[in-house]
């Protein structure tokens, strides 16, 4: 049974961390809000089972993704339920729970990435809060951008099974976020990111090496990659790149 996959359908947004995941793996899914609303899709199916008042674990927000009767919601949590079945982590504890620390604050930084757009509420537009967003981006890409990068990287680095990925010797969910996190800093962030990722070669080694997967490669190349926009996570503001 394919998964169905709960996502805003003109976004890549947090859905696309999950997006990356089940298309890497081969997993059978339907990205159910971009399909048909006449055959019982589209955003109208999404709405309602968000907001179902009969489910007893309800998921807060879009991503959410189900598996028969199973829904899970929070991107992490989702990869990390995919990963064992579709080999995207390491079969040891250990590894398991590196692997979802690292995933834990890959999202804190798509958080930051996000709020530097929208500092004050996310009910607002842009342009009503611009004033802060300047200065919420001057720390994003002085200070914290180059933080989160070096720790990645450190990370790399310090990989006992060698430099290639993040967690031992093959590629995790975790991996393929991270392409995902640089994909969009560069985007939002061109100058900024350009600086910042100057200083960390083995995670933009790591990057080119998520490209290169076969599956990863042909979901790039396909209608089914949405691009980079200003409605979503990572949005181009050239006045917020402050490199």
């Amino acid at each position: 049974m394919a998964y169905e996959l709960h996502y805003w359908p003109t976004i890549q947004g947090r859905g696309e961390f999950v997006r990356l995941a089940l298309e890497a793996a081969g997993a059978p899914y339907t990205d159910v809000a971009r399909g048909d609303e006449a055959a019982g899709q589209g955003v109208p199916a999404l709405m309602r089972h968000l907001k179902d008042a009969k489910a007893v674990q309800p998921p807060f927000a879009p991503p959410f993704l189900k598996d028969g009767s199973v829904v899970i919601g929070q991107t992490a949590v989702i990869l990390q339920y995919l990963a064992l079945e579709w080999k995207l982590v390491g079969r040891s504890e250990q590894s398991r729970v590196w692997t979802q620390q690292i995933q834990l604050t890959l999202a804190d930084m798509v958080s930051e990435a996000h709020d530097t757009h929208h500092p004050i509420d996310s009910g607002l537009y842009y342009e009503d809060q611009k004033p802060e967003a300047l200065r919420r981006a001057q720390a994003f890409c002085t200070t914290r951008m180059p933080k989160y990068l070096q720790w990645f990287e450190q990370i790399v680095a310090r990989n006992p099974a060698g430099t290639r990925f993040l967690v031992g010797g093959k590629m995790s969910y975790a991996d393929l976020s991270l392409f995902q996190l640089i994909e969009g800093l560069r985007y939002a962030f061109p100058k900024a990111a350009a600086s910042a990722l100057a200083r960390t070669p083995l995670i933009v080694d790591l990057h080119d090496r998520v490209v290169e997967v076969p599956r990863v490669a042909a979901y790039l190349a396909s209608p089914r990659r949405i691009p980079f926009n200003e409605q979503g996570l990572f949005r181009c503001y050239p006045e917020l790149d402050l490199a």
